[in-house]
């Protein structure tokens, strides 16, 4: 514990962003860092607590309390040790993850908890900067050869850890670069792909050999694979996008978050845009249907794309502002929450239901909507229209795409339509082959993501060798 009485002679202060007059122009990150002297204020607040809460909300097990005394005492190379020894990738959860870390703090349960995110990516960022972040390869190889589906998190974090167990690895990506939903589904203004280049780059620096354009079930055999390699590991992820079955769904106008997101994405890095159907959202009247992260990605794009008007459509009612400390905490807890994208001019509907999509000439120019009560009932008399010239549908995820891959292997699935696997070997029901992250747990968070890349590659790794000395 740094300071003991830190929590009580200091205020929280975090990042702030750029103004949104400004942000809105470009693609850039926009998140303002603290100084070196207020993030170790900033760190001085931890409390060290004798039950540490924090760790209860942290998939990964960041020893948070341990970093944190680091950081306040000016210990960065130390500090930025500890927290790589739980997690692949901190400059990645410092960006876009939620911070359920911060939600456990026990300095929450007054609203001011410690600004754990802020910190952890100083700390990387700073070893990033010093030059401490260089590829770490085995002492001695295994004879041992892996093939991994999907360079999302999960699939990365799976490949660092078995490359540096000392397997040959391979990474099996359907597209022209590495990095899954980080690179063609966060936009740029929430993480630059610079971030993920880095990290490819110190991964093939330690063996990992990245195979691009390779479409697992399509341009490439999965059961090859499975035949060719010691061990398969599936963390192809959860695309297949939630539909809106409604009158009208097939007017031109209407499309799934992750069919306009990736667009965008691959045209700020000057990829070429595959489809042949541009989705632009200049000039038009917006509107999204979801309230999660990845609509107020679609917010926060089409902003920046010119829309004139942009509404977010969400069918639960409004939550709370704030919620009851001694119901919810330390657990992640249901409340209001208010994006960047948001501030940036999105106007917000609740307890919404859309019943059809209007047209004329096979284009969508509005949405029947209808409100709903609590059950999501609809409430008669409510009815009204809403102008749109694009829909993007940002529903969620409800499952892996069973077709190619999946379908091929046969893999037994779960009753949601994941790979079934469990959290202990991440066997699935055939031999040598594993599952992890979305793919095998469903739709959620980089941070899960990356805890079960890891425990996947410890697994494994078990598998292979008859014991394993990497952490879970």
């Amino acid at each position: 514990m740094g300071k003991v009485t830190g929590f009580l002679e200091i205020d929280r202060a975090d990042r702030r962003y750029a103004p949104a007059s400004d942000r809105i122009r470009n693609y850039r990150e926009f998140v303002i860092p603290l100084s070196e002297e207020a993030t170790r204020n900033q760190a001085a607040r931890c409390m060290n607590c004798g039950i540490p809460y924090c760790h209860n909300g942290c998939p990964v097990n960041n020893q948070i309390p341990d970093w944190n005394d680091l950081a306040y005492r000016g210990d960065w190379e130390e500090a930025a040790r500890n927290l790589l020894s739980t997690n692949n990738f901190p400059e990645f959860t410092g960006r876009v993850c939620p911070a359920p870390c911060e939600a456990s703090c026990t300095l929450n349960i007054q609203d001011t908890p410690v600004t754990i995110k802020t910190i952890e990516c100083a700390i990387i960022d700073r070893a990033f900067a010093e030059g401490w972040i260089r590829p770490e390869p085995p002492a001695q190889k295994s004879g041992k050869s892996v093939a991994v589906v999907g360079s999302g998190p999960a699939g990365l974090a799976c490949a660092q850890q078995l490359a540096r167990a000392g397997h040959d690895v391979h990474v099996y990506e359907k597209n022209a670069k590495a990095g899954g939903l980080l690179r063609y589904g966060i936009p740029d203004f929430k993480l630059e792909k610079r971030h993920i280049d880095r990290r490819i780059e110190q991964m093939e620096g330690e063996g990992v050999t990245f195979h691009y354009n390779a479409h697992v079930g399509e341009s490439v055999s999965a059961r090859e694979l499975a035949d060719r390699h010691d061990a398969l590991a599936l963390a192809g992820g959860a695309e297949a996008s939630r539909d809106l079955p409604v009158p009208g769904r097939d007017l031109a106008g209407v499309h799934f978050a992750m069919d306009f997101l990736p667009q965008q994405n691959r045209r700020v890095s000057g990829e070429p845009v595959t489809s042949n159907q541009p989705i632009l959202a200049g000039g038009k009247h917006v509107v999204v249907i979801g309230g999660g992260d990845t609509g107020s990605d679609c917010i926060g794009t089409s902003i920046r794309q010119g829309a004139v008007r942009v509404t977010q459509l969400e069918i639960l009612p409004m939550p709370p502002k704030h919620e009851d400390k001694m119901l919810t905490w330390p657990d992640w807890p249901l409340k209001l929450r208010t994006s960047s994208s948001h501030e940036e001019g999105a106007e917000r509907e609740f307890a919404v239901m859309t019943s059809a999509f209007e047209g004329e000439n096979g284009v969508v120019t509005g949405l029947k909507c209808i409100r709903v009560d609590d059950k999501m009932k609809p409430v008669p008399g409510t009815e009204f229209t809403l102008k749109a010239d694009l829909v993007l549908l940002a529903m969620g995820f409800v499952s892996p795409v069973k077709e190619g891959l999946l379908a091929e292997l046969g893999v037994a699935l779960d009753r949601r339509g994941n790979v079934e696997a469990n959290t202990l070997g991440y066997a699935t029901s055939l031999p040598k082959v594993f599952a992890c992250g979305d793919m095998r747990r469903g739709q959620s968070l980089v941070v899960w993501a990356i805890r079960e890349g890891r425990q996947c590659a410890a697994a494994i790794d078990q598998a292979l060798m008859g014991a394993t000395a990497l952490p879970r």
